[in-house]
């Protein structure tokens, strides 16, 4: 099914900027997109959080994504006017050359292109991975004085992957930069505003700073309190050429990814069968996700205080951690119903059965 109102949710998401530290744009739609529902709050790090009301106090739900995206920031410019820039998040040096990115000055935004030396000139010549430390950002100035004082490009800028939102020949398919992980904001909004009769209190939350080490994460739940968080995702596609189709967890159109296990976090098994229960009762595709590395903002709530039973829901989306993402919008409406059902299900007595004797 084709929602509209989602697809235009998620390309407003895509199209901001929130490179670690810098989420403002994210969390500025955010905040507009809910305001209407309940609470809004911050931490001190620049995480926001929504509360929707249910019949009770308790449990406390926390549905968590988080806004940033990986990135880059200007580190310094050349006498000649190009731009060299430092990682924030990680990236592979084959998908940057000739990328184009939006450095975001108090001048406005800057276009640029990622440039190096040509491959005949470079010692190793084309078969050479070039690194970051050997890349330039081009923003066509002439001189250091016209990117910094013109331009306004200057040391600590922070720099954005440029990719538009479309559709492709299979509508269901949708591109665009960072999907790691505006879809999971997108669900969380999503969920806040169509939410209706549930037996307990929501907390939607978009955290910063997830992809240089779940930063955000750490202050938000301690902000919050959850007793339980569902953390909604954009874990990588694995369903190319060159990857074992029996090794498949990140299909595309094969449903939601419930991720149990990856190198921060192994989900609750009680609370894990409780959710695959419920989206075979529902009849909502999924599939399982079992990762050696990798992880999430759930690998900083679930060892908040005492505990939080936690568990990822993901949209699988190809070439995350890198200028363009792929995903199919079936795989969302999944995410987002098994997400629905959960709150509306999981009440006190049910959040019991999660913990052990």
């Amino acid at each position: 099914m084709m929602n509209e109102t989602s697809i235009e949710l998620l390309e407003s998401l895509t199209q901001a900027d929130g490179i670690p530290g810098y989420e403002g744009e994210v969390r500025d739609i955010f905040r507009e997109r809910v305001a209407d529902v309940g609470p809004i709050g911050t931490d001190k790090l620049g995480s926001i959080f929504c509360t929707r009301a249910g019949s009770a106090e308790n449990p406390r739900i926390l549905l968590d994504s988080h806004l940033d995206e990986i990135g880059f920031v200007v580190q310094n410019v050349t006498d000649n006017g190009f731009v060299k820039f430092l990682p924030l998040g990680g990236w592979w040096g084959h998908t940057l050359l000739a990328q184009r990115v939006n450095i975001t000055t108090k001048l406005g935004k800057v276009p640029g292109v990622i440039g190096s030396t040509p491959p005949h000139l470079l010692s190793g010549g084309r078969d050479k991975v070039l690194d970051i430390k050997d890349l330039f950002i081009d923003i066509g100035a002439e001189s250091e004085e016209q990117a910094t004082e013109e331009y306004g490009v200057v040391t600590g800028c922070p720099i954005a992957p440029y990719g538009p939102f479309m559709r492709l020949k299979n509508e269901k398919l949708l591109t665009a930069k960072a999907f790691d992980n505006r879809v999971g904001v997108a669900i969380v909004i999503d969920a806040l505003l169509r939410l209706e009769e549930h037996p307990n209190t929501v907390i939607g939350a978009g955290s910063v700073q997830e992809e240089v080490g779940l930063r955000g994460a750490k202050t938000m739940v301690a902000s919050v309190e959850p007793d339980l968080a569902i953390v909604l995702e954009g874990p990588p596609g694995d369903d190319t050429p060159g990857l074992s189709v029996g090794n498949t967890q990140g299909k595309l159109g094969g449903g939601v990814q419930i991720r149990i296990i990856d190198s921060s976090m192994i989900v609750n098994p009680k609370l894990s069968d409780y959710v695959v229960e419920t989206a075979k009762r529902h009849e909502i595709p999924y599939q399982l996700g079992v990762r050696q590395s990798g992880g999430t903002d759930g690998g900083a709530i679930h060892q908040f205080g005492r505990g939080v039973p936690s568990v990822v829901l993901g949209v699988p989306s190809r070439y995350i951690h890198s200028h363009v993402s792929i995903i199919n919008i079936d795989d969302y409406n999944a995410a987002l119903d098994l997400t629905m059902h959960l709150v509306r299900e999981i009440d006190a007595s049910v959040l019991e059965g999660f913990l052990f004797d």
